[in-house]
């Protein structure tokens, strides 16, 4: 046996390694688009930079954020050559928080750059455009969100209380007052919340706040060592100055103070009342929400004598105005406590037609007793994961009609692919502006049966 030759060194192929660009170096940039999440692209030796608060045809000089392999993370520091299309963002604290990132883009334009999104994903992952295009579903472009969570964290060593959103790209907090996307019965409550919070004898424990606007105003405080009389008086004066629920999140998870006082929003349209507690999934915009239910009623068409299936129920959002109209509403949700809650909130609609149920829906719904007598018509609002196992055998079930609500492009046009094998049609589709400000993209499509 020849001895084995030691020491040797293996020299990696493809020549000498690039230098990667440093954090915080300025570049000089010529923009030629927009990505699907906004930001501007443009193409500097054979690296591909993605620039929060460019536009397209623009020349602008940017600071890098990060860089990983020929990506490179930056920021628009100064605009030398704008855009025609580009205004004045409406906040200060624009391109500092992380909130909203196209204030700068009109909201028209906004409304475009979704629906391209939209249509660039059907186009390219299932190779299909609808038979139709619907108008966009829109609302107030700010003053519309009725939910939002308050960063709040001590800095040891400023030995300040810092209360804001997060920084854009960062953890770092930015101290707001007043929010534009807010709706205005919160206005008042973000203003005065980081004085009252400084007041409170231990903000080392101080979590986050959430805030909320429905048929009560509430605030929720997360805390993370007990709150002692003193604390206590301090929130409930503020709570009572704003009319608003004292919800705490320690231990045991979210509570109110008033184990009596309920939280809930309205559906205007059906005469409904849904309940619901902190860390429930609610739209966040109630005008673009209650919108959104009644196109997926008309798109779906559902008769008085049909059997309607509502998978990803959550609260009962689409499933009681169905219950309203159909026969009978089988609803379907992962999580257990959603389940119970939706139940709960058909009971107290006095609607008797709706049955929930619990399923993993990561999996196909072969063999759910519930699933065995088919239905004429599905309703279906995943998660950002989208609904691939589900809808892989969705045609088993009889349903001719089929509306999907998805937050997530991506996996919508994954997932039409999937309808389209089992012979379904794209005839419908649209845009829904439920965050306008935003990149952030929600859509609704109308899928029938050969």
């Amino acid at each position: 046996m020849a001895k084995q030759e030691r020491g040797l060194r293996f020299q990696p192929a493809g020549g000498t390694k690039a230098a990667q660009v440093p954090v915080g170096k300025k570049q000089r940039l010529n923009i030629e688009r927009l990505a699907n999440d906004g930001r501007g692209i443009a193409f500097v030796e054979g690296r591909t930079w993605f620039v929060s608060g460019a536009l397209a045809a623009e020349e602008v000089e940017a600071r890098v954020l990060g860089a990983h392999g020929k990506v490179v993370e930056a920021r628009t520091e100064r605009v030398f050559k704008a855009s025609d299309v580009r205004r004045v963002a409406p906040c200060a604290h624009a391109g500092k928080c992380g909130g909203c990132s196209l204030q700068h883009l009109p909201h028209e334009e906004q409304l475009a750059l979704k629906q391209r999104m939209l249509a660039e994903q059907l186009s390219r992952v299932a190779g299909v455009e609808p038979q139709e295009w619907a108008p966009p579903l829109t609302g107030p472009e700010f003053g519309y969100r009725r939910r939002a969570r308050i960063a709040v964290r001590w800095d040891a060593r400023a030995k300040h209380l810092e209360v804001g959103f997060r920084a854009a790209g960062s953890q770092d907090i930015v101290a707001i007052d007043h929010c534009l996307v807010l709706v205005q019965a919160l206005q008042p409550i973000m203003a005065g919340l980081p004085a009252m919070l400084r007041q409170l004898s231990n903000p080392k424990a101080l979590g986050h706040v959430e805030l909320f606007s429905g048929s009560a105003i509430a605030v929720l405080l997360r805390h993370m060592a007990p709150l002692n009389d003193a604390d206590m008086q301090v929130l409930q004066a503020f709570c009572r100055t704003h009319d608003a629920q004292l919800w705490l999140h320690g231990d045991a998870g979210p509570q109110p103070v008033d184990v009596n006082q309920n939280l809930g929003y309205r559906l205007q349209t059906w005469n409904l009342e849904l309940a619901y507690r902190p860390g429930d999934f609610v739209q966040v915009n109630a005008g673009v929400n209650e919108a959104m239910v009644s196109q997926a009623l008309a798109w779906l068409a559902p008769q008085a004598d049909e059997r309607v299936l509502d998978l990803f129920c959550g609260l009962g959002n689409f499933a009681l105005p169905l219950a309203s109209q159909v026969r009978e509403v089988v609803a379907v949700e992962g999580v257990v406590t959603m389940v119970e809650r939706a139940a709960q909130n058909a009971v107290s609609n006095k609607l008797n037609n709706a049955a929930f149920f619990q399923a993993d829906l990561s999996q196909p719904l072969d063999d759910a007793a519930w699933a065995k007598e088919g239905f004429a018509a599905v309703l279906l609002d995943p998660p950002r994961d989208g609904a691939y196992e589900v809808v892989r055998k969705l045609a088993g079930l009889g349903a001719k009609r089929l509306v999907y609500v998805s937050c997530n492009p991506a996996t919508l046009a994954r997932d039409t692919l999937e309808l389209m094998k089992q012979g379904y049609r794209l005839k419908r589709a649209a845009i829904l502006d439920m965050f306008p400000q935003t990149a952030h993209v929600e859509a609704m499509a109308l899928f029938e049966a050969d």
